[in-house]
């Protein structure tokens, strides 16, 4: 096991940091031998040769910059293992802290909780698993997204109501919830040039970006569909662009949300808003 891990770090250390390839013999390993990493060192695991070509298919993706989730196929959020394809983006660490948000300002049972562009169900399927009694639904304009929503949530035993909808379009109104929360798509065209070629080549661009002209399009539409489906003291929940906090809570306010706040993530980004309907 020791030559497969040096083999590994000699293959990757033209093109990432020992950083990052330490994180990715980990995953590699687990991955191919279907044990954990300290055992299959300890035992020191002899490959198969089909377990060798595996690993070799394996080293020339991440060559190519393709994210090692989508590579394996999965990936972990909040502790729960989620299925990912290019279809869906790989759920974020911020993302995670926006789900701790919720749950610790949200402490009743029988809540009904709406997540617009659901995408892998990471934001759904977490709060499912964190909420009493809650009744979750997932909204994405993607049917491979909704399908691998839905295969997420069948594997982490959650039951939560997926449908097909373009936000920017007709919605449905047969509901109303307690919360709203979306992570739309907010980065703008002109900011691909500062981005890793990973996530430009790889992730759903539909999932990503935004017009330079209308940065705050899914923002504006989706305040406006929480004013809609909002029950009284309803709130919503956004995760955003760094860039455009301030301009995200003026928005919100301009709508007649009341208690906006603008939060940072762990990085001092400002990256959370939370306002409450006024009824």
């Amino acid at each position: 096991m020791q030559k497969t891990i040096s083999y590994i770090k000699e293959y990757l250390k033209a093109y990432y940091p020992e950083s990052e390839i330490s994180g990715f013999i980990r995953i590699i390993i687990e991955h191919i031998t279907k044990r954990s990493y300290p055992q299959a060192v300890i035992s020191d695991t002899k490959l198969t040769e089909e377990q060798t070509y595996l690993l070799h298919s394996i080293l020339y993706r991440l060559k190519n910059s393709e994210p090692i989730q989508y590579i394996i196929g999965e990936t972990e959020f909040f502790g729960l293992p989620f299925h990912v394809t290019k279809d869906v983006l790989i759920p974020r660490p911020e993302t995670e802290e926006l789900v701790e948000m919720i749950l610790n300002e949200n402490k009743k049972s029988g809540l009904k909780v709406l997540d617009i562009g659901t995408g892998s169900g990471a934001i759904a399927i977490a709060l499912a698993k964190h909420l009493e009694e809650a009744y979750i639904e997932g909204w994405d304009i993607s049917e491979e997204a909704l399908k691998i929503a839905t295969l997420n949530a069948e594997s982490n035993a959650v039951d939560i109501t997926f449908r097909n909808v373009d936000v920017l379009k007709s919605y449905p109104t047969d509901t109303k919830f307690d919360i709203v929360v979306s992570n739309p798509p907010y980065i703008l065209e002109k900011e691909k040039s500062g981005m890793d070629q990973n996530v430009l080549d790889y992730e759903p661009h539909t999932a990503l970006f935004v017009p330079d002209n209308n940065g705050l399009l899914f923002y504006d539409r989706i305040a406006d569909i929480a004013l809609d489906l909002l029950e009284p003291n309803g709130k919503l929940y956004f995760e955003i662009n760094q860039a455009k906090g301030e301009s995200t809570v003026e928005l919100v306010k301009k709508k007649g949300f009341i208690n906006v706040s603008l939060f940072q993530d762990l990085n001092k980004n400002d990256r959370m808003v939370r306002a409450e309907i006024d009824r």
